[in-house]
């Protein structure tokens, strides 16, 4: 699929935070010693204790912000990008983020913080990177973001969330691919695909 146009939700789809938010939730003795489990898991296991939403989004808050350097590459990202970049493809990045966490006193810039990210793993600045500053997306709502992306008349957007999909006016034209692991029951019109290899035979038929 040549000259395709891609967009790319950021939280838990290009960067994971798995182990931060493990790390992070251990530090302060939200869970006990030797907890491991996955981002989501963490946040039901803190939402079912009282007070576990505030806790939930002050950790949030911080993983985001000044822990955000510790976080990772989704495994095959990488790959899936020199893949879009052989096909010519327009690749863009288009996040529903605020500037700041909701219970975050230090007031850390979420945005700068993801962009910082984005350049120090190595995703933009090179004179052959896919992905460029420019094309990078940050909205204040949920709304803005589905705005975003009719704005963009994308062919593909990748998203680890169900309900970027289920929006009412998501747009049409645009082609929906899950990213979870493990997969979702596919519905309606998205595909679930549980790595950037199978996000990679998918829109490339690969």
């Amino acid at each position: 699929m040549s000259g395709v146009r891609i967009g790319i939700d950021f939280d838990n789809t290009i960067i994971c935070y798995d182990e931060v938010f493990a790390a992070a939730a251990r530090q302060r003795g939200l869970v006990p010693d030797g907890w491991t489990s996955l981002k989501s898991q963490l946040r039901d296991y803190l939402r079912a204790k009282p007070g576990g939403e505030l806790a939930w989004q002050s950790l949030q808050g911080w993983v985001y912000g000044k822990g955000i350097g510790n976080a990772t590459i989704f495994p095959g990202l990488l790959d899936f990008l020199a893949a879009c970049r052989r096909a010519c493809a327009d690749v863009y990045i288009v996040s529903h983020k605020t500037r700041y966490g909701h219970q975050d006193p230090d007031r850390t810039d979420l945005r700068i913080a993801a962009r910082d990210w984005i350049r120090g793993a190595g995703l933009i600045g090179a004179a052959d990177s896919t992905l460029h500053l420019d094309r990078i997306y940050f909205e204040d709502t949920l709304a803005a973001k589905i705005d975003r992306l009719a704005s963009l008349d994308l062919d593909v957007f990748i998203d680890d969330l169900i309900e970027v999909f289920e929006q009412p006016h998501f747009p049409q034209q645009t082609r929906p691919i899950l990213f979870a692991s493990p997969p979702a029951a596919s519905h309606g019109r998205y595909r679930s695909t549980p790595t950037w290899a199978a996000v990679q035979r998918e829109v490339f038929a690969t």
